[in-house]
């Protein structure tokens, strides 16, 4: 049974950084896809950014491009998300789930495809 843990989540100041964590376990096949997604209260969860395990390609929500940068480490199963420059409408509850192993690539962060979510860690972007 796939498992996929977050942890990192914080409250930080606007302007300050955050470094997620996505553990997997459970997964069998040799490569998959991790997709980050965020659902703020009262707002649709979204896609932020996915990544490929086979050839560490990546994908990324148009508003945090330049300032996320997804990545991998395939011996620990963990998928890191790296948040710098953080805003207030940052501001939600990050999960992250697991995905065929060429679906960033094919289809980026739509939802349709992802599994196996994560519990989610709050991320507070506040002064």
């Amino acid at each position: 049974q796939v498992q996929l843990v977050e942890s990192g989540g914080g409250l930080v100041q606007p302007g300050g950084s955050l470094r997620l964590s996505c553990a997997a376990s459970g997964i069998t096949t040799d490569y998959y896809a991790i997709g980050w997604f965020r659902q703020a209260p009262g707002k649709e969860r979204e896609g932020v950014s996915c990544i490929s395990t086979s050839d560490g390609s990546t994908y990324y929500k148009d508003s945090v491009k330049g300032r996320f940068t997804i990545s991998r480490d395939n011996a620990k199963n963990t998928v890191w998300l790296q948040m710098d420059m953080l805003k207030p409408e940052d501001t939600a509850v990050y999960y992250c789930a697991t995905a065929r192993p060429w679906h960033c690539s094919k289809y980026g962060i739509a939802l349709s495809g992802y599994y196996s979510w994560g519990q989610g860690t709050q991320v507070t972007v506040s002064s």
